[in-house]
């Protein structure tokens, strides 16, 4: 076994091993979570060694098994998907040490059940992150549903249990009648679901079954939630905040719209993709989404229904990235990829953090409030104008590219959709926090704390680290978008 084998080999077994040692100690709460930050620690030297050797050009691939004729359990590295494993296992830790605080500081039950289940969704994301075709990503795709139903039904009571009966049926009946049609049909008509540079399919398929293939595949991937497969998303907002962040920032959501991303440009292709009627509808369709998720969620009291409302738009900028016929958006929608996680993780360890402290869960409870956690509302300002687009936040790139890319296209709705649900994302979201730092005199006495001291140290030490990323990736975003070019120029 070389050392790119290796590599892959520990991404995939450190996090089973971590479920495993965190199951075997969940009766010494502080050696199972320490066990969980050196395993994110630990995953993160693995994906960034990875990352280093895909950029030099020498990408990491193993082939696990081959079940059937054709079909292999392949592990292959090519930008995107290190770009995805460096993220998500970074914010693994991040998420990590804020889930300690936010656990303890709310006494939650079944908090081994909790980090098991979140080693075993990290798991799924390697794999997913890692995969060299459609049936090794299919497979670490389903794992991580089903190791993320847990979560979501964390709690336990009716609205939860229903949450996840929603969360399962959804995600799972997508993917049975969508997405496995689609790959075996990807399969019977190429000999291969593998991932191929300038598209697995370019020269095989006509444009009319290309379409039906192509959707089957994007709306198979519901994770993605580009509408009317969306509303799993909203519902699971009853899991704890912790979840909340896993779901919209490291794993879930990001691994539906980077399998869009991969499908897009290494099984159809960019040229195939530029011809096809259905991919100019599926455009249309999440100019749409959109639009409207960014109307909903100006009308969201609630804290964490908003925020998921604005997730769902923002994902719809990256579907659009990937059915772009220009490398430009491509590398943009990979950069928002990063940018969006970094920023949307930030407001929901802030929504996390103020609801330890007081217990608010309403936008219209949050008045004033910033004056007695400056630096939670502070940091939600910062996550909320990165969201916009607003220099000097990371989010203004990757949208500003996104537009551009648009306008080159002629994508004149798309352009537009982009543009529109900036300008209401700043009219639904930094209010909230400047309405809690400058609250205006008439206003009533903020919200007291139910929690002697307030927010615990470690659910506000994390949202800082990732508010300053928020920042730095502003900055640094030139070395991103020039580490995605090689996927890029395979989706001019």
């Amino acid at each position: 076994m070389n050392t790119g084998e290796l590599l892959i080999a520990l991404a995939l077994a450190l996090p089973l091993f971590a479920a495993a040692a965190t199951y075997a100690v969940g009766r010494m709460p502080d050696v199972r979570e320490t066990l969980t930050l050196v395993s994110a620690i630990g995953l993160t030297i693995i994906t960034l060694s990875m990352a280093v050797r895909t950029g030099a050009g020498d990408a990491p691939q193993l082939v696990m098994a081959r079940p059937l004729q054709g079909l292999e359990l392949a592990f292959r590295l090519e930008p995107l998907g290190a770009l995805f494993a460096l993220m998500a296992s970074v914010l693994w830790g991040i998420n990590s040490m804020f889930s300690i605080g936010y656990m303890r500081g709310k006494r939650e039950p079944n908090q081994t059940r909790f980090y098991v289940c979140f080693c075993f969704a990290i798991f799924g994301v390697m794999g997913i992150a890692m995969a060299a075709n459609l049936f090794t990503l299919f497979v670490f795709y389903e794992v991580l549903t089903f190791s993320t139903y847990p979560l979501v039904a964390h709690k336990g009571d009716e609205p939860a249990r229903r949450a996840g009966r929603i969360y399962l049926a959804i995600l799972v009946g997508a993917s049975v009648t969508l997405l496995l049609p689609g790959i075996i049909a990807v399969q019977a008509i190429a000999g291969s679901t593998d991932f191929v540079e300038g598209g697995l399919l370019q020269g095989k398929v006509n444009l009319d079954v290309g379409g039906i293939l192509l959707a089957l595949l994007v709306f198979g991937a519901a994770k993605a939630a580009l509408m009317p497969v969306h509303s799993w998303l909203p519902t699971a907002m009853v899991a704890p905040a912790p979840v909340s962040a896993l779901l919209h920032a490291v794993a879930v959501v990001k691994a539906g719209v980077f399998t869009i991303m991969k499908i897009s440009a290494f099984t159809f292709g960019p040229n195939l993709i530029g011809h096809m009627p259905v991919a100019q509808w599926l455009l249309w369709l999440a100019a749409a989404t959109i639009v409207i998720s960014s109307l909903v969620a100006m009308r969201k009291d609630d804290l964490k229904a908003r925020l998921a409302w604005s997730t769902i738009g923002q994902l719809a900028y990256v579907t659009s990235a990937a059915l772009l016929p220009a490398a430009a958006g491509f590398a943009a929608g990979g950069l928002h990829l990063l940018a969006h996680a970094v920023a949307k993780i930030t407001l929901f360890m802030c929504a996390g953090a103020i609801y330890v402290a007081t217990g608010a869960t309403r936008v219209s409870q949050m008045r004033g409030l910033g004056r007695r956690m400056p630096v939670v509302f502070f940091c939600f300002l910062v996550g909320a104008l990165s969201i916009v687009g607003m220099p000097p936040f990371a989010g203004m790139w990757s949208k500003f590219l996104l537009i551009t890319a648009s306008f080159g296209s002629e994508e004149w709705i798309t352009a537009t959709a982009m543009i529109v649900s900036s300008m209401l994302s700043l009219f639904y979201l930094a209010p909230i926090a400047i309405r809690g730092l400058l609250p205006p005199a008439s206003d009533a006495a903020p919200v007291e704390f139910v929690r002697p001291g307030g927010a615990p140290g470690l659910t506000v030490a994390p949202l800082v680290i990732t508010a300053i990323a928020s920042v730095a990736l502003f900055f640094f975003a030139d070395e991103v978008i020039a580490f995605l070019v090689p996927v890029a120029g395979a989706a001019p």
